[in-house]
């Protein structure tokens, strides 16, 4: 069937006008050149559409909540149209023996050529009982499936790390998809995270045939390579030493810095203050709640209780601070994932200040 773009829909509901803007989004959170869209509009539209095969594991399916419920413009949709969904267990209408067929088809069919995207953690403890389809462990599964795929993409942080699932004191034995499989993946995590960061990551794949540039935990850094922090518009108000110090004062009637009523946004990588969550024109700490850290490792371990402030920082007094990057180095290292926290940092630091893939 010939996929080219119409100027009313795409046959999918996706109008043109929705398409290239979809597109032009992702590559501005590439950090790619307005003149390497069309190479992406290229990619996308290819008459190849890459097989997926969904996994869905120990999660609430959040994560495909928010990608087909992602709006403005119609992201669920464009990356249905971009990409041939195979096995989905929350959106195909096959069930039981018949989906099982399904799955094993489309891996024998595509081996070494589809993208295998993971939902949720895997339970390892008792030999994975805790989690099973179709008669087999999520543990059985994600063995069998991954290693035939030509690529991996953990969405969530359930996926990414282990989620809510692997907090302590962790009866199941939950882990990560590269845990479990021992290997580097494509970590997209957040709870749930923004569509954008998965689009332009299967962009990426499908133009450059190869991964965006990923920090040490394996995120691309398109979309995880800058703290919160550094892009808040709350942040003059820390430099400045304004704080809400509790939940409906006038200072947060003011929309002074959440700091000191939780707001983890000092050791959390992400772009949410920069790509709205399904365009709209607001997100967590705008809103006047503090971040809670959910695209990192382990955040309902280290980054709990949620509304009490991070330890072992050095408030702003009056005036503009001086030192905010050595400040924000000091609540880094108070985490449990200081180690791979940093060498964000480090490689977050290279691509502002030097050449993002891409943006020549």
């Amino acid at each position: 069937m010939s996929r080219k773009l119409h100027e009313k829909d795409m046959g999918t509901g996706v109008s043109r006008r929705t398409f290239l803007k979809g597109c032009a989004m992702a590559a501005a959170a590439l950090g790619l050149s307005d003149e390497l869209v069309p190479k992406l509009v290229e990619a996308a539209t290819s008459s190849k559409r890459p097989p997926v095969v969904w996994l869905h594991f120990q999660e609430c399916t959040g994560c495909t909540e928010g990608l087909l419920r992602a709006s403005h413009p119609d992201i669920g949709s464009l990356i249905l149209d971009i990409i041939s969904l195979d096995y989905h267990e929350t959106v195909q209408a096959a069930a039981g023996k018949q989906a099982e067929e399904i799955l094993e088809g489309t891996i024998e069919r595509y081996k070494g050529k589809f993208i295998c995207v993971a939902e949720g953690a895997v339970p390892t403890k008792d030999g994975g009982i805790y989690c099973k389809i179709g008669g087999r462990t999520a543990l059985e599964i994600i063995k069998d499936v991954a290693p035939k795929a030509a690529a991996v993409i953990s969405i969530g942080t359930c996926a990414a790390f282990g989620g809510v699932q692997a907090a302590s004191p962790n009866p199941t034995g939950a882990k990560g998809i590269g845990d479990v499989l021992g290997q580097k993946v494509i970590n997209v995590p957040g709870c749930p995270p923004n569509p954008i960061a998965f689009l332009g990551t299967v962009l990426h794949l499908l133009t450059f045939k190869r991964p965006p540039e990923l920090d040490a935990l394996g995120r691309p850094l398109f979309a995880y390579g800058r703290r919160n922090h550094d892009q808040c518009e709350r942040r003059a108000h820390f430099d400045e030493g304004r704080f809400v110090e509790q939940f409906g004062d006038a200072n947060h009637k003011k929309g002074y810095c959440l700091y000191k009523v939780g707001c983890k946004g000092p050791v959390t990588f992400a772009n949410c203050p920069a790509v709205r969550f399904n365009d709209v024109s607001t997100w967590p700490v705008g809103a006047g709640h503090g971040c809670i850290g959910c695209t990192e490792p382990n955040f309902w371990d280290t980054c709990s209780p949620f509304y009490e402030r991070l330890p072992g920082i050095k408030m702003p007094g009056t005036g503009i601070v001086t030192d905010a990057e050595s400040v924000g180095k000091k609540i880094l290292g108070i985490t449990a994932v200081a180690a791979g926290i940093h060498a964000a940092v480090g490689i977050g630091k290279r691509m502002v200040k030097g050449n993002p893939e891409g943006n020549k």
